[in-house]
């Protein structure tokens, strides 16, 4: 099957689907200029993540696990939508999309319009103070100053899950019940590997839905978990897909 009779095919299925989730990892943000945490140019080439993103590091050192969040932080700051992010939004607006689960905490999929996303390792485009409660936006502090504190002068964190920190209980159980329901699951920039994420097109392919995957290579979930595979880079597929969703919608 040609990439483009791949496309073709994703745009039937989405088309026919009443209950379409997409379910979103670091790939999709690449595109964004935003670093992926694993593999290559990662974050955690240049931070031991044990060292720098565990719980217990944040809540006894502040400052060191601050010394990556800055860094991460600054790029998620100036990063925009791409055209994948874009393409999920515009499948919204189609009524094909009903809610899209990403793992990333960059607030892209809101950025570009999506309504219904549900944050699966948090977000961070809020700090919370862990002694009073205190919210703030991050785009409020200019992260030259690290770590940011709160009126109550204790250091505010990134409202994402490190490690050592469990799901939040209301993102795991919103996930797992879309994912049960949707009969089309699109797997876009993520080998779905990482527990418990990596449960959820188990899910929705134990309950019958199709998996569609969108990647530039090849995972160990191909031709196992997912139905097939579209190779190529998310802002240049996603949008073609949709295009053609569209036309399909128009010619109805």
């Amino acid at each position: 099957m040609t990439g483009e009779e791949a496309i073709k095919r994703a745009a039937r299925d989405i088309a026919k689907a009443k209950r379409v989730v997409a379910f979103t990892g670091a790939g999709i943000s690449v595109e964004s200029e935003i670093a992926p945490f694993r593999g290559k140019g990662g974050l955690w080439e240049r931070y031991n993540p044990e060292e720098y993103a565990h719980i217990s590091t944040f809540r006894n050192n502040p400052e060191k696990s601050w010394q990556m969040l800055a860094d991460m932080l600054t790029h998620i700051k100036k990063a925009k939508p791409n055209p994948a992010h874009r393409a999920l939004a515009e499948l919204e607006k189609l009524r094909k999309l009903r809610c899209i689960i990403t793992q990333n905490v960059d607030n892209l999929h809101q950025k570009a319009g999506n309504t219904s996303v549900i944050d699966f390792h948090g977000n961070t485009r809020w700090l919370t103070c862990l002694e009073c409660g205190r919210k703030y936006k991050l785009d409020d502090f200019s992260l030259e100053e690290i770590p940011p504190r709160c009126e109550c002068r204790a250091v505010l964190k990134p409202d994402a899950v490190f490690f050592g920190e469990p799901i939040p209980m209301d993102a795991l159980r919103r996930s797992q019940e879309e994912a049960s329901k949707c009969d089309l699951m699109l797997v876009i920039g993520t080998s779905a590997v990482i527990q418990p994420a990596a449960s959820l097109p188990i899910i929705a392919k134990r309950a019958g839905a199709t998996v569609i995957e969108i990647n530039p290579e090849p995972t160990p979930i191909t031709g196992i978990v997912s139905d097939y595979l579209i190779e190529g880079k998310a802002g240049e597929v996603l949008p073609r897909i949709v295009e053609a969703v569209g036309k399909i919608g128009i010619r109805k």
